[in-house]
């Protein structure tokens, strides 16, 4: 019997020993889609203790405690970080097989030197572990970055963002990760919601634009481009609650624009044909700066409308949604390549159901000149699990090309997130070993482990015009 995360954990094959110790663990990661903050870089900030750590904005172990009955208090509420951190302790055993069992061992193993297991009965000895050591420099926020062997960061910002900490961090030498703004338009694009024509207030001042119709928001959201851009921006992200594709005539679209501006409401075609108008201007742009267009889709937002009215969004009750939007999407992605502005694009779906779809799509509109060009994104929230992270492989590799993929993201907010690398790597080097042990593929190890090191690195490194800046 195996050690429970022991140093072969999920490597059961002589081939995926040799591939995940000898080429994948050393690996540098790209954290190209996260949400960390810059500022708390800048400031090197510190924890005072392990809740304030992995509690504050962690989506998935909220959503673990409420599924245990812990109330809203010890939760995003004001109970005290050690009474939080008990609740959370305590259900952890019942959470066995899913990912954040394995996660938040290999995060106490790997930066506490942790070798038990977290429980009720444990809590306090943990506690205490970890409080001893987060005076450390090595576990202050830069410090868990450098150990952590992470050589870029890709955060996640709003247009209408000042920049400031990126910038500063730009202009200091000793930050030796790349830490770059990620384009995020989400709030721009959302004519729907209430608070449109407030943000479009922010996004107005921050661009020096006044934004009165459909060219002039273009000009402020292409000046916070160059501003982005200005501060080594390589990607944008866009959040779809699902994809729908309308086309308008331009003028059409400006007079819906117009009309959303004064305060009136838009017909579903409107809305639509709004969006689809602007992504298409955002694929030109993010072109003619050769960034990386990523799109997640298929996530339904706020299903429980008393929670969110109590504690907001993006707190933990987004689920996966029911649209698949597979023609939309077809028809956005033929747009992009009829005008020539098709970016680099990555698509991620919530719904793990769309794997094969995804992986046939991206391969009808390869242009032929870029390897990998279109991703399919790797699994992310509901899917990052060991099964799902393995159906995605499987799917891109029966499908496309697995020696093109980019690889994983923490897409979290954790600095101690970074242990999810080590899972995807361990998951992708057993994969292959068991492909190796049955004779699915030669046991030629060096050639095995250049394709590793693509994905666990070099290929993303490329991908994001990284190659020379790091």
């Amino acid at each position: 019997m195996d050690r429970f995360l022991g140093e072969d954990f999920l490597l059961s094959t002589p081939a995926a020993k040799k591939l995940y110790h000898e080429y994948a663990a050393g690996m540098p990661i790209v954290d190209y889609h996260c949400h960390v903050s810059p500022k708390e870089i800048w400031e090197n900030k510190g924890f005072e203790n392990i809740a304030q750590e992995w509690l504050s904005g962690d989506h998935y172990k909220w959503r673990l405690m409420r599924a245990n009955g812990v109330s809203e208090e010890y939760v995003t509420g004001n109970a005290p970080d050690r009474e939080k951190f008990q609740k959370f302790a305590e259900l952890l055993p019942k959470a066995i097989g899913n990912p954040m069992y394995h996660w938040c061992h290999l995060e106490l193993k790997n930066y506490f030197g942790y070798q038990g297991t977290l429980s009720g009965e444990t809590a306090q000895e943990v506690w205490d572990l970890c409080e001893k050591q987060l005076h450390q420099e090595n576990l202050s926020v830069r410090g868990l970055i450098r150990q952590s062997n992470v050589a870029f960061i890709g955060t996640t910002d709003d247009p209408a963002d000042s920049l400031e900490y990126h910038e500063k961090l730009q202009n200091d030498p000793s930050m030796k990760t790349l830490v770059a703004p990620s384009f995020r338009p989400d709030k721009a694009l959302q004519l729907e919601k209430d608070g449109w024509r407030d943000y479009l207030r922010l996004l107005s001042e921050a661009a020096g634009v006044e934004i009165t119709d459909l060219a002039s928001l273009e000009e402020a959201l292409r000046r916070r481009m160059d501003r982005f851009d200005a501060c080594g921006c390589r990607a944008s992200d866009h959040g779809l609650d699902r994809v729908c594709f309308v086309s308008m005539e331009r003028s059409a679209v400006d007079a819906a624009v117009r009309k959303r501006l004064q305060g009136e409401e838009l017909t579903e075609t409107e809305l639509w044909a709004v969006k689809t108008a602007l992504l298409l201007f955002c694929a030109e742009e993010y072109t003619k700066r050769g960034w990386v267009m990523q799109i997640h889709y298929n996530c339904m937002r706020n299903p429980n409308s008393a929670m969110f009215r109590q504690v907001g969004p993006d707190t933990g009750f987004d689920c996966i949604g029911p649209h698949n939007g597979s023609e939309a999407l077809k028809d956005l992605l033929n747009a992009m390549y009829e005008k020539g502005c098709q970016p680099r694009t990555v698509l991620y779906s919530l719904d793990g159901g769309d794997n094969t779809f995804l992986d046939a799509l991206i391969g009808s509109f390869q242009d032929g000149r870029i390897p990998g060009k279109l991703q399919h994104g790797c699994a992310w929230w509901y899917n990052d699990t060991k099964q799902g992270i393995t159906e995605h492989l499987v799917s891109l590799a029966s499908v496309g090309l697995l020696g093109n993929f980019i690889g994983m993201l923490t897409d979290s907010r954790s600095f101690l997130s970074y242990a999810r690398h080590e899972y995807f790597r361990r998951i992708l080097c057993g994969l292959i070993g068991g492909w190796v042990e049955s004779g699915e593929c030669p046991n030629d190890i060096p050639m095995l482990g250049a394709l590793v090191q693509d994905i666990c690195y070099y290929n993303a490194a490329r991908y994001f015009g990284l190659e020379g800046k790091l």
